[in-house]
């Protein structure tokens, strides 16, 4: 049984036949009616479920782990669950991903996804036994590989499981980004700057505290997304058509759901109530709604990236972004913060599929949910996006960030803004004066406040001189003396 799989081609044919009939499908094709029927029905995105890698991956550990409970229980034989186990693992293992060829979107709730495998997996088994494709009578795709199963058990547990996967990589992509963030604070973690509210200056803080609030931003959603992972362990498997567990042997859903745990290393557990977890599709919105969350936070963070970068001489220009490219086809020398933007750009993309989600989802009917084809599509692409965007943001954007440490601090000099540091010191009256004042003639809060004696040199370097006393709470209420009482 350890002969590699044959690719479809050629143009010879085997007949195979379903309810409406029969068939011609491709005689080196792996997959069978079931799936050739789909394909002439779905003809709806171009993108087959193979694609979705994460899925494939799923489907070859549901479907494992059902074998192995059937051989478990006594109601598989040991010859043949061996060769579908081991189809099994090729399907874990990406070898037969050009076989699943139904569209990502289709009706059904996901029967054609799931026919797909047990056709995929059938003939395989069936070959690695010494048999041709389509002699179901050795290797059967229903009676024998979604033996215990319904479309309705196994699909909904192996998005919930592929899920988990692929936000293991989205996990760890925000991981690298927040890392990258962390870096980048403590490089900048003395050079002052201004602070800013509504777009106008407000108090000083140091470009370390700016990107490492950026940080705590990421690990912030890092811990949603861990929680949101944690709901969608909780699968239906064993539940059958609606969740009474129909045709499925009694012990059936804890002996498959401790292999599946096994098999694709991912704690699932039986839900308590499998005909609610049958029907209801919560975990999925909340899932849905925290990658929502991270691609709100991610966007704010690429705007704020590119208002920084803003110029280089006529905007802000604090940062300088690595140039990646250049600009424009007109403009000699101009160079845009390409990689911000396309973070941008997945946000939005990712937040419009939430709302795919969350209108799927309410559309669910009585004892199932026949939509969760769109949620799969929706909910891997945001995964991919975001793993994508987490990655390039941290390694083709955060690490090259520079920063002209005497420009910023210059502008912090030059801001009325910075008159709220010396209110402790002149009073919240005094300090109005001193800004409005400022405002009207452009000269600098520290000209004004000399030139009206309301501090001497000494005592404007001790307050304004140390970032730290500008920027840390603690200290600065330490180095306050008060102002006398009238």
């Amino acid at each position: 049984m350890s002969a590699e799989p044959i690719p479809a081609t050629g143009t010879q044919t085997r007949t195979e036949h379903d309810l409406l009939g029969e068939l011609e499908v491709p005689a080196a094709a792996y997959y069978g009616v079931h799936t050739a029927r789909a394909m002439e029905n779905f003809r709806m995105t171009g993108v087959p479920i193979g694609l979705h890698t994460d899925l494939v991956w799923a489907l070859g550990c549901v479907k494992e782990a059902a074998t192995e409970a059937n051989r478990q229980l006594g109601l598989l034989d040991h010859r043949r669950a061996d060769a579908i186990a081991a189809a099994c693992r090729e399907v874990q293992e990406g070898k037969l991903g050009a076989e699943f060829v139904v569209d990502v979107l289709q009706g059904g709730a996901g029967t054609s996804t799931n026919m797909n495998a047990n056709e995929v997996i059938a003939n395989r088994a069936l070959e690695l036994l010494g048999h041709t494709k389509g002699d179901y009578g050795q290797v059967h795709p229903i009676e024998h590989v979604n033996l215990g199963q319904s479309t309705n058990d196994v699909y909904p547990t192996a998005l919930r499981v592929g899920l988990h996967r692929a936000a293991g990589s989205l996990l760890a992509a925000m991981g690298g980004l927040r890392a990258a963030m962390e870096r980048k604070s403590v490089e900048f973690r003395d050079y002052l700057k201004m602070g800013r509210t509504q777009l106008q200056d407000a108090v000083p803080m140091t470009l370390g505290q700016e990107f490492g609030a950026f940080a705590v931003m990421l690990a912030e959603d890092e811990l949603r997304l861990a929680e949101a992972m944690g709901l969608i362990r909780e699968v239906n498997l064993g539940g059958t058509a609606i969740g009474t567990g129909l045709n499925a042997h009694a012990d059936y859903a804890a002996a498959a759901c401790g292999h599946l745990a096994r098999i694709a290393a991912v704690p699932v557990v039986p839900a308590g109530n499998l005909i609610e977890a049958t029907q209801d599709v919560g975990a999925l919105v909340q899932f849905s709604s925290v990658l929502k969350r991270i691609a709100v936070k991610l966007s704010k963070v690429a705007n704020d990236l590119r208002l920084l970068s803003s110029g280089p001489r006529a905007g802000l220009g604090e940062i300088v972004l690595p140039a990646v490219q250049a600009g424009s086809s007109i403009m000699p020398g101009k160079v845009n913060p390409v990689i911000p933007e396309v973070v941008n750009q997945v946000a939005f993309s990712v937040i419009g599929k939430d709302l795919t989600v969350t209108m799927a989802a309410e559309a669910g009917q009585l004892q199932l949910n026949a939509f969760e084809p769109i949620m799969a599509r929706a909910l891997f692409e945001s995964v991919g996006e975001l793993t994508a965007a987490c990655t390039v943001l941290a390694e083709r954007c955060v690490e090259g960030i520079t920063a002209d440490r005497e420009g910023l601090r210059a502008g912090v000099e030059n801001s009325i803004g910075l008159v709220t540091a010396l209110v402790p010191y002149i009073g919240y009256h005094c300090a109005t004066e001193v800004a409005q004042h400022a405002m009207r003639t452009g000269a600098g809060v520290i000209d004004v406040v000399r030139a009206r004696a309301l501090m001497d040199d000494a005592e404007l370097e001790a307050v304004l001189g140390t970032p730290e006393l500008l920027t840390t709470p603690g200290l600065r209420l330490a180095a306050v003396v008060p102002l006398p009482l009238s």
